[in-house]
């Protein structure tokens, strides 16, 4: 009996914890950006070469704050999570892949560890959505099946 209760899943409450992580996570990734300027915003975008930093910054910024908010909300979560997709892309490209090219995969892997956990967290909700504990859950239509006995 113990070992089922061990072996058992009940993953009811596991998209509301990848939720709290992927959302958390780009949302005070957004905040960083308008509160350290200089080393998370547009001074790490000149440094890194993104075009216009001053602009992309706080736009990358805000996208990160309000699609953060959604995916702890439940609230679009699938759409939110496509331009977080972009974003999390273009970080690997920028800032990982140089690091491959350079140093190798080992010290580029101890660098992109929270970048690819946020690529999969991301694509796990894009295809789970936002899970029974969600403002999603809420406003969808419900099924005709299930009103039948």
């Amino acid at each position: 009996m113990r070992f089922q209760r061990i072996l058992a899943s009940d993953g009811r409450g596991v998209i509301l914890l990848i939720r709290l992580l992927v959302g958390g996570v780009f949302f005070l990734e957004g905040i960083k950006k308008f509160l350290f300027v200089e080393q998370w915003g547009a001074g790490r975008f000149a440094r890194i070469g993104i075009p216009a930093p001053g602009i992309t910054g706080p736009f990358v910024g805000m996208m990160e704050i309000v699609c953060g908010l959604l995916i702890l909300a439940g609230l679009l979560t699938r759409a939110a999570s496509i331009p977080l997709l972009i974003d999390i892309g273009v970080a690997i490209a920028t800032t990982k892949i140089p690091i491959l090219l350079k140093s190798g995969f080992w010290p580029m892997e101890a660098e992109a560890r929270t970048d690819y956990s946020m690529l999969m967290g991301l694509l796990f909700l894009v295809l789970a959505g936002a899970g029974a504990w969600s403002v999603d859950a809420r406003l969808a239509p419900k099924s005709q099946g299930s009103n039948s006995p």
